[in-house]
């Protein structure tokens, strides 16, 4: 017989620094019965902003209601000006994926989805090309093939109704190989993540791995970043890197790229399932 679930949740702030935050949220928490199961703090001294993710459970029967304690917790929120959000630790974040042609990123996220080891609800994969149709619909996922010869204003209509319809909360660009308009990238600001190769800047535009190659690079990377106006220059969230040598032809940095950038991708998009990643301006605090 396996043992009674425990209501439990996440809490997540930002605020201007000041006393008194970490013993305000303790107290709170205290007088509910809320048992802090982790908690993790940052002060950024220099934007004089404070960062904290609190996990806790109930151990006491009648703390199981999550709009009741948001309710409760706005005083607080008030109080210090905070930007925060309450939710229950077995709610999902709901994503829509965009991708072109390359599976790499796609494949990584719905098999760790499948096997439960990514805790996100997908709810579709869009896409600007038919070719990723048969392995989104083999996992069971409704597959979205935007409109057709390069009319970009009408693919991000049907994008930005169908993120909408889906009320998805991120949509992670796994190798959409579409720059996003201005007025997009603003609507969805914070909740739009992307994955490109770390050679950028020095690398920007087509074929990145050839012209790496040419220059003889010593190390493959990828970033995971939310998507600003600045193209490739948002907040980061993860990245990774692998060493090569002389010995590594264009293919074999095609490769070693690949495996990276799935890889980042995937745990960049696991620390947004968490709620461990907030922003900071144009940086992010991830809490690990």
């Amino acid at each position: 017989m396996s043992d009674p679930v425990v209501p439990s949740w996440v809490l997540t702030l930002a605020c201007a620094d000041r006393v008194g935050i970490v013993a305000a949220v303790s107290q709170f928490l205290a007088e509910r019965g809320g048992f802090i199961t982790d908690s993790q703090q940052y002060a950024d001294r220099e934007a004089g902003r404070f960062f904290m993710r609190v996990a806790f459970e109930a151990t006491d029967d009648h703390m199981n209601d999550t709009d009741r304690l948001r309710s409760e917790f706005t005083n607080i929120g008030t109080r210090f000006a905070m930007d925060w959000r309450l939710t229950a630790a077995d709610e999902k974040p709901r994503m829509l994926i965009a991708v072109s042609k390359g599976s790499h990123c796609l494949a990584d996220l719905l098999h760790r989805w499948q096997t439960g080891t990514l805790a996100v609800d997908i709810m579709g994969v869009v896409s600007n090309h038919p070719d990723m149709r048969r392995i989104t619909e083999w996992h069971g996922i409704p597959y979205h093939e935007l409109p057709p010869n390069g009319d970009k204003a009408s693919q991000e209509t049907a994008l930005l109704g169908i993120f909408d319809r889906t009320q998805s909360e991120y949509l992670i660009l796994a190798r959409y190989m579409q720059v996003l308009s201005e007025g997009l990238v603003a609507g969805l600001a914070g909740r739009c993540v992307n994955i490109h190769h770390s050679f950028l800047p020095g690398f920007k535009g087509a074929r990145p791995y050839h012209r790496a190659h040419e220059r003889g690079v010593k190390l493959i990377g990828a970033t995971a970043h939310f998507v600003t106006a600045d193209l490739d220059e948002g907040p980061i969230i993860e990245q990774a890197v692998e060493r090569v040598d002389h010995r590594a032809t264009a293919e074999d940095m095609i490769r070693i790229g690949r495996d990276i950038e799935a890889q980042v991708l995937a745990r960049a998009v696991g620390w947004l399932a968490d709620r461990r990643v907030l922003l900071n301006g144009g940086k992010t605090v991830v809490f690990r």
